[in-house]
């Protein structure tokens, strides 16, 4: 989970009495927090700062996970660059009871349209009732361009299957459509983080899958004893992701 939250802005959604009661989503850090937790400050659109909490190592997980941080949300782009995303990802939001073959099948397509644009596609089942297809950017394009290029990427995929696919925001717009979720690539906006447990019956963790494992892959199916035994076989499908990094304005010309 580390190399996936190093350097990266945090939200903590905080469970401390248990995923069975309420929690709340923390975006800046407790003054409680001791001076060993790295803390950074990050501009604000439309003025002034905020304070994030950066984790480094497995000494600050362990802390934020024994302040009852069960999820682990993280931002696009890093403290150091914020405006300048390294990542892209399309989620996709289904109404309830859509077969898991047909999640499978749009996550898919999602893929090969980032091929054709020269992006590498990775995917990860999220804990939930989707899946999230992320490719990795090279940090070179701003948010607005890295926002522009995942609305019309995921445009183009809603396009191609309009009874399927929607990108419409609002709900009572899409019927029983699954949402195309483009929003996460806006400015301080996060998605869930690989290995993340969520705050649902259960307590599934987010798992990063090779495009081969897709067909037999669940989004809620990988229970904490479950995880566990496939990490001790398997290394992270997402080890290696910078190494794909492409140019989002390459890709939105491509597009376009």
């Amino acid at each position: 989970m580390l190399p996936h939250l190093r350097g990266r802005p945090l939200t903590l959604r905080r469970f401390p009495d248990g995923i069975g009661r309420p929690g709340w989503f923390q975006k800046h850090p407790g003054e409680h927090f001791p001076d060993s937790i790295r803390t950074e400050r990050v501009p604000r659109r439309g003025g002034g700062t905020d304070d994030y909490v950066v984790c480094e190592d497995a000494e600050t997980l362990a802390y934020l996970a024994n302040q009852g941080t069960l999820e682990f949300h993280v931002w696009l782009s890093t403290v150091d660059a914020p405006e300048r995303p390294d990542r892209l990802v399309l989620d996709l939001d289904p109404p309830e009871g859509t077969p898991v073959a047909e999640l499978r099948a749009v996550a898919r397509c999602i893929r090969d349209q980032y091929e054709r644009v020269g992006l590498t596609a990775f995917v990860q089942a999220t804990g939930g009732r989707g899946f999230h297809v992320l490719a990795p950017l090279d940090a070179k394009s701003d948010t607005e361009t890295v926002l522009e290029l995942s609305r019309a990427l995921a445009d183009r995929v809603a396009d191609a299957d309009p009874g399927r696919l929607t990108t419409a925001q609002r709900k009572d717009k899409r019927g029983d459509r699954i949402f195309l979720d483009a929003n996460r690539n806006g400015y301080a906006q996060t998605f869930v983080a690989p290995y993340s447990l969520r705050a649902r019956p259960g307590a599934a963790a987010v798992t990063p899958l090779d495009w081969r494992e897709l067909g037999g892959a669940d989004p809620a199916g990988w229970a904490p004893t479950k995880e566990k035994r496939r990490l001790a076989r398997k290394e992270d499908p997402w080890r290696n992701l910078n190494q794909h990094a492409a140019s989002a304005e390459a890709a939105l010309k491509q597009l376009t």
